[in-house]
Protein backbone atom coordinates (compact mmCIF):
# COMPACT_ATOMS: atom_id res chain seq x y z
CA UNK A 1 0.00 0.00 0.00
CA UNK A 2 1.22 3.48 -0.45
CA UNK A 3 2.05 5.72 1.69
CA UNK A 4 0.25 9.47 1.26
CA UNK A 5 1.11 12.68 2.85
CA UNK A 6 -2.51 12.37 4.28
CA UNK A 7 -1.86 8.99 6.18
CA UNK A 8 1.22 9.52 7.52
CA UNK A 9 1.56 10.37 10.99
CA UNK A 10 4.36 11.85 12.30
CA UNK A 11 5.36 14.71 14.98
CA UNK A 12 4.83 17.93 13.85
CA UNK A 13 7.99 20.52 13.81
CA UNK A 14 9.76 22.68 12.09
CA UNK A 15 12.90 20.56 11.98
CA UNK A 16 13.77 17.33 11.71
CA UNK A 17 17.09 15.31 12.04
CA UNK A 18 18.34 12.38 10.00
CA UNK A 19 17.42 9.51 12.68
CA UNK A 20 13.67 10.75 12.49
CA UNK A 21 13.47 11.46 8.98
CA UNK A 22 15.11 7.47 8.59
CA UNK A 23 12.26 6.27 10.79
CA UNK A 24 9.76 7.95 8.92
CA UNK A 25 10.58 7.04 5.37
CA UNK A 26 11.89 3.35 6.27
CA UNK A 27 15.24 3.77 4.97
CA UNK A 28 18.80 3.79 6.72
CA UNK A 29 20.44 7.51 6.99
CA UNK A 30 23.10 7.00 4.55
CA UNK A 31 20.70 6.79 1.54
CA UNK A 32 19.32 9.91 2.82
CA UNK A 33 22.60 11.10 2.77
CA UNK A 34 22.98 9.53 -0.57
CA UNK A 35 19.77 10.24 -2.06
CA UNK A 36 20.58 14.29 -0.73
CA UNK A 37 23.15 14.60 -3.24
CA UNK A 38 21.82 12.49 -5.95
CA UNK A 39 18.79 14.14 -6.33
CA UNK A 40 19.85 17.69 -5.11
CA UNK A 41 16.96 17.19 -2.73
CA UNK A 42 17.05 20.19 -0.22
CA UNK A 43 19.06 23.19 0.62
CA UNK A 44 21.01 21.31 3.31
CA UNK A 45 19.82 22.89 7.02
CA UNK A 46 21.87 22.26 9.56
CA UNK A 47 22.05 22.60 13.43
CA UNK A 48 25.14 24.63 15.32
CA UNK A 49 26.53 21.42 15.99
CA UNK A 50 26.60 20.12 12.45
CA UNK A 51 23.33 17.70 12.63
CA UNK A 52 21.24 17.81 9.65
CA UNK A 53 17.85 19.38 9.65
CA UNK A 54 14.93 18.56 7.34
CA UNK A 55 11.52 20.04 6.78
CA UNK A 56 8.16 18.37 6.33
CA UNK A 57 8.86 19.02 2.24
CA UNK A 58 12.11 17.27 2.64
CA UNK A 59 10.16 14.25 4.31
CA UNK A 60 7.56 13.83 1.47
CA UNK A 61 10.72 14.64 -1.41
CA UNK A 62 12.34 11.44 0.42
CA UNK A 63 9.02 9.66 0.07
CA UNK A 64 8.67 9.69 -3.41
CA UNK A 65 12.11 9.60 -4.16
CA UNK A 66 11.45 5.86 -2.28
CA UNK A 67 8.24 5.28 -3.88
CA UNK A 68 10.11 5.63 -7.26
CA UNK A 69 13.14 3.90 -6.56
CA UNK A 70 11.79 0.55 -4.79
CA UNK A 71 7.96 0.09 -5.32
CA UNK A 72 7.84 1.58 -8.82
CA UNK A 73 11.70 -0.21 -10.00
CA UNK A 74 13.00 3.23 -11.23
CA UNK A 75 16.42 3.73 -12.21
CA UNK A 76 18.41 6.20 -10.49
CA UNK A 77 17.90 8.14 -13.63
CA UNK A 78 14.24 7.25 -14.33
CA UNK A 79 13.53 8.90 -10.94
CA UNK A 80 15.49 11.89 -11.63
CA UNK A 81 13.45 12.75 -14.78
CA UNK A 82 10.06 11.85 -12.73
CA UNK A 83 10.75 14.12 -10.30
CA UNK A 84 11.50 17.06 -13.11
CA UNK A 85 8.50 16.11 -15.38
CA UNK A 86 5.96 15.89 -11.96
CA UNK A 87 7.45 19.32 -10.95
CA UNK A 88 6.87 20.78 -13.91
CA UNK A 89 3.34 19.50 -14.17
CA UNK A 90 2.75 21.14 -10.96
CA UNK A 91 4.08 24.25 -11.66
CA UNK A 92 1.40 24.24 -14.89
CA UNK A 93 -0.72 23.20 -12.57
CA UNK A 94 -0.52 26.34 -10.82
CA UNK A 95 -0.20 29.05 -13.61
CA UNK A 96 -3.78 27.53 -14.97
CA UNK A 97 -5.00 27.73 -11.44
CA UNK A 98 -3.62 31.54 -11.24
CA UNK A 99 -5.17 32.47 -14.77
CA UNK A 100 -8.78 30.74 -13.80
CA UNK A 101 -8.40 33.17 -10.57
CA UNK A 102 -7.87 35.89 -13.05
CA UNK A 103 -10.47 35.29 -15.62
CA UNK A 104 -13.22 34.64 -12.85
CA UNK A 105 -12.13 37.94 -11.56
CA UNK A 106 -12.69 39.77 -14.53
CA UNK A 107 -15.58 38.14 -15.20
CA UNK A 108 -17.21 38.91 -11.65
CA UNK A 109 -17.92 35.44 -11.16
Amino acid sequence: MQSTKNDLNFPDKYFYKIGEVSKIVGVEPHVLRYWEKEFRICNLNKSPTEQRRYKKKDIYKFIEIKELLHNKKFTIQGAKKALKKSKYSVNILKELENIKLILQKSLGA
